[in-house]
């Protein structure tokens, strides 16, 4: 019997791992010692380069020394040698290569050379790198804008999954949700993994000590809000959704304000603060760069804990408060299915609204991403289109580079025959080529940047006025990395193909004399105006939008307003209520404020309004059932001078007067929308005239005396929507519209006839007597509210003014280039024609009808995609159609006559021709 034995088994894992180990080991430091050999060949390779040459001459020499000792002379032994060894040079090249990474040394070489290449040859360097700076840095531009605004998401954990939740009557207007709604989603759907829900706190607040007030933006949340959105504070806690009762009084500080009003003292937590006049301790402070609603306003924030009182619980009327409501889906769980599921649920909570109105306004849900909600329709399709206009001129500029660059590549088309003659390769060609693209697409990418950033300070206020987050001040990674991208797209798109078509060229008609007018350059001819006609169709296209937009504006501009706006001041006054509590704000503080404003010298009239027209201020929408019919109008406390201000005209009765006081009987205008709408006789606005409506206060309902005009009141392109108006001297803290009309916000409006940069400093010091939180006031002229007030219509049209303005630049620069060249390359043909008895004339019409025929088949192209981008842009235009023949003609004529203006000068130079200078050229 044999026994096997064999005791290797009994140490297998250690004596494997041991061996792994110690070849890992071995691998890591062939891998040191080679890039140490590496990076000490860089600084010795030029001897070991010499240590190359000097044994190839060593052995050619005793090879020679071989050959003539056996007979031969020194010149044939010699020339012997050389052949019996072979390319000299190559050898030397082959073994250099040992001590190089040869493709990071033919990039270096390449990118040299492309640098040479670039200082020979300025003027072109200049023209693509400024052509491609104008593409590039017009599309980061709005990338940055529209990824900022639209495409980045909400700094929340899975923000895809947050949906805001609104309810609705089917319309697009939509209402916020009483307590008892969201009670009733959160028992029946399932939908969702949370529902939470948040509310401004009313009015201006402030944060304030003894001696300064900051504003700040009070939010109150539900418990459990912060904990949804997956956001936890950097120091002390948030509200406890398990222990409601621990959440009374306290308050979770933005790291703004802890910074800033705090000095980030840590030693804030459990201390004291004041929000107006209510004391509250601090529970904790949020990260930074934490803010919630994402859209909210420049203000820091502080949020406050909901506590719900009997309004909420006990009903759905006006009492209770309403709210914004956020949810979370659970996953799996899809928009659609959501909202199915909700449209049944609250069919049975619509049900127990008492109130028919209501009823109806709250019949619906409508649920829809969070994201989506921060931004308008209207500005997003406003800077969708504007990215893709900056899009089209990106494509223009790449377009005229490549021309560019087929230019220059017919010209260098004997300088490549040689190194390929010379034995380079197709593809060495094409990568030397294709670097000196990417050096000029880098470093017009460099100058993006700049055009970027200075594009963004420039267009800060139209942003600001358009979009519900401002854009950044600097690029971040998400920009540099969209730079990276275009650069490398720039240069594959404009080098590419130029690149091929010059490696694919024959060589022999190349290196003959007469080789740039072979059949290879006149199909780089072809190509080169089919470029440029389709930058011609392009250019079209931009200008036609630009345009029909600008057409727009002017529409905009002229439409009746039904105020007047020169020589008006306005300031936007944040009231601070806590300061005016238990004070009657008309007496102590309107009136003495008007009375100040009225004396400044050159003040013709001074007048408060709860918001101008077109302003921004604070809207009160009037909703309420009266004798059985529903009421919905906007609401605005007035000065009795509000009127001389503006010069608002009226269609029937009178406007507030000075006898319209405390003691007299209640009174209000309307405007005639409200009159048509609700007046006795809708078509004669003077029938509401001593009608009674809206209870001032307990004793009696104020009489209508008059109806305004219609005036624009939210947008130049909104018609008029009811209004009533009351006057300031008759609202006291008894009346029911008080805190809404006067607690929140109102506008001081002043007509003058100093200028306005004068003024100024002095109203300011009117306000900041008046109260010390007026001291940051806004102030504003009339005008700059009315041009505002276009909003993404203003910001398309300027933003196109620009692109259409580039990118019939480029389109000219283009034609320019190519016909120049043409002459150039032409210049002894045209030499021939003269001396044969062609006349300057023919010349001239020679090279116009050439460009006559790239612009009208450009022109023609492009009025097909202008039409079509009309289409596209519909939703902005006011005043103008989609397809106006006048903007499209007017934009075609004007590239027409441009483009033959740009081409009048190589004709010119092509019929100045000298005979004799172009028939000795080469």
């Amino acid at each position: 019997m044999q026994f096997r034995t064999d005791v290797r088994w009994h140490y297998p894992r250690v004596s494997d791992r041991q061996r792994v180990n110690a070849q890992k080991q071995e691998r890591s430091t062939k891998k040191v010692e080679n890039m140490t050999r590496w990076i000490r060949q860089l600084f010795t390779r030029s001897r070991r380069y010499e240590d190359i040459s000097t044994s190839i001459r060593e052995h050619l020499e005793e090879r020679v020394d071989e050959l003539m000792e056996s007979g031969m002379k020194r010149t044939t032994a010699e020339q012997t040698a050389r052949r019996e060894f072979g390319n000299v040079a190559l050898v030397e090249e082959r073994s250099r290569e040992v001590w190089q990474w040869s493709w990071l040394e033919s990039l270096w070489a390449d990118a040299k050379y492309a640098l040479r290449q670039m200082r020979r040859s300025p003027g072109y360097a200049a023209t693509v790198i400024a052509t491609l700076a104008l593409g590039i840095g017009a599309a980061a531009t709005m990338f940055t804008v529209v990824d900022h605004v639209l495409l980045r998401p909400t700094p929340y954990r899975e923000a895809g999954k947050l949906v805001a939740l609104e309810e609705t009557d089917g319309s697009d207007y939509s209402w916020l949700v009483p307590w008892l709604d969201i009670a009733e989603w959160r028992a029946q759907s399932r939908s969702f993994d949370q529902i939470e829900f948040a509310a401004r706190l009313n009015g201006r607040n402030y944060l304030n000590d003894n001696a300064t007030a900051l504003q700040v933006d009070a939010e109150r949340v539900s418990s459990g809000l912060f904990q949804m959105l997956g956001i936890r504070p950097s120091m002390g806690r948030d509200f406890d959704p398990h222990a409601p009762e621990s959440n009374t009084g306290t308050i979770v500080l933005s790291n703004v304000i802890w910074k800033e009003v705090f000095g980030g003292d840590r030693g804030i937590l459990g201390k004291i603060i004041k929000i107006n006049n209510d004391s509250y301790t601090v529970a904790g402070i949020m990260p930074p760069g934490f803010r919630y609603p994402v859209g909210s306003g420049a203000a820091p924030q502080v949020w406050l804990p909901i506590q719900l009182d009997s309004d909420d619980k006990g009903g759905r009327g006006f009492k209770a408060m309403q709210y914004n409501v956020l949810a979370r889906l659970h996953p799996g769980v899809t928009l659609a299915s959501s909202n199915a599921e909700m449209v049944l649920i609250q069919k049975r909570v619509a049900a127990e609204y008492a109130d028919a109105t209501l009823r109806k306004d709250h019949s619906m849900v409508r649920v829809e991403p969070y994201a989506a909600t921060l931004v308008k329709n209207d500005a997003r399709r406003a800077l969708l289109a504007l990215l893709a206009a900056s899009g089209v001129l990106w494509l223009i500029a790449v377009v005229n580079a490549t021309n560019l660059m087929l230019a220059r590549s017919t010209a260098r088309q004997r300088e490549i025959a040689m190194r390929g003659a010379l034995g380079a390769s197709r593809w060495r060609v094409m990568q030397q080529m294709m670097v000196e693209g990417l050096m000029q697409s880098s470093a017009a990418a460099t100058l993006g940047i700049g055009l970027t950033l200075g594009s963004v300070r420039l267009l800060a206020h139209e942003l600001k006025q358009t979009l519900p987050v401002p854009a950044p001040a600097s690029p971040d990674l998400w920009i540099l990395i969209a730079l990276v991208v275009m650069t490398v797209v720039s240069a594959l798109l404009s080098t590419a193909w130029p690149a091929f078509l010059a490696v694919r060229a024959p060589i022999e008609p190349a290196l003959k004399q007469g080789g740039l007018h072979s059949g290879i350059g006149r199909r780089h001819h072809l190509m080169r105006g089919a470029l440029v006609a389709v930058e011609i169709a392009l250019s079209l296209t931009l200008v036609a939008v630009c345009g029909l937009l600008l057409r727009s504006v002017y529409a905009l501009r002229h439409v009746p307003l039904g105020f007047r706006t020169d020589h008006i001041l306005v300031a936007n006054l944040n009231i601070p209520t806590y300061r005016f509590s238990d004070q009657n704000m008309t007496a102590t503080l309107y009136k003495p404020l008007l009375e100040r404003a009225q004396h400044l010298n050159g003040v013709a009239r001074a007048g408060l309004m709860s918001q101008v027209p077109l302003g921004k201020t604070f809207v009160i929408h009037l909703e309420l059932s009266m004798n059985g019919r529903k009421i919905v109008a906007v609401m605005k406390a007035v000065s009795p001078d509000i009127q001389k201000v503006f010069g608002f005209h009226m269609a029937a009765g009178r406007f507030f007067g000075p006898e319209d006081t405390l003691t007299s009987e209640p009174v209000i205008v309307v405007n005639q929308a409200f009159a048509r709408e609700y007046s006795p006789d809708k078509h004669d606005p003077a029938a509401i005239l001593g009608t009674k409506l809206l209870r001032l206060n307990k004793n009696a309902p104020a009489l209508v005396i008059g109806v305004l005009d219609d005036e624009r009141q939210k947008a130049v392109t909104d018609p008029a929507v009811p209004e009533v108006e009351f006057t300031i001297p008759q609202i006291t803290p008894e009346s029911g519209f008080y805190s809404p009309l006067e607690g929140i916000a109102m506008d001081l409006a002043v007509r003058t006839d100093r200028p306005t940069a004068e003024m100024i400093p002095e109203l300011k010091t009117v306000l900041r007597q008046a109260s010390p939180e007026f001291q940051g006031a806004t102030i504003t002229t009339m005008d700059q509210i009315v041009e505002d007030s276009f909003g993404s219509q203003r910001l398309a049209a300027y933003l196109l003014e620009f692109f259409g303005g580039s990118a019939l630049l480029l389109c000219i620069t283009g034609l320019y280039g190519l016909l120049a060249y043409v002459v150039t390359l032409r210049i002894r043909e045209l030499g021939v024609r003269v001396a044969l008895g062609a006349s300057r004339g023919n010349l001239l019409w020679l090279v116009m009808r050439q460009a006559g025929a790239m612009l009208i088949v450009g022109v023609a192209l492009g009025s097909g995609l202008a039409l079509a981008s009309g289409r596209l842009v519909r939703g902005f235009l006011y005043g103008v159609s989609a397809y106006d023949g006048w903007t499209l003609g007017a934009a075609a004529m004007l590239l027409f006559m441009t483009g033959l203006a740009a081409a009048y000068l190589p004709a010119r130079r092509a019929a100045g021709v000298d005979p004799m200078k172009a028939l000795r050229a080469e």
